[in-house]
């Protein structure tokens, strides 16, 4: 089963980063894809973690990828 997180349980997934930067990232399209239901953002765990994988890098001057 795929479970579906609120923004707080998402942003405590990715790293424990601030829930209002996951909010950011969401507005400006450069973080991960997203399912809204009526007015509420969930975040499938299968998609951050196609997220987190497409942004690895070896190198510190490479742009960040969006979803």
């Amino acid at each position: 089963m795929n479970d579906l997180l609120t923004e707080p349980q998402a942003a405590e997934y990715l790293g424990g980063i601030p829930p209002r930067t996951l909010r950011q990232w969401r507005y400006v399209g450069k973080g991960p894809v997203f399912t809204k239901i009526g007015r509420a953002v969930r975040d499938r765990r299968d998609d951050l973690d196609a997220w987190i994988e497409g942004n690895r890098h070896t190198r510190t001057d490479q742009p960040i990828r969006s979803a």
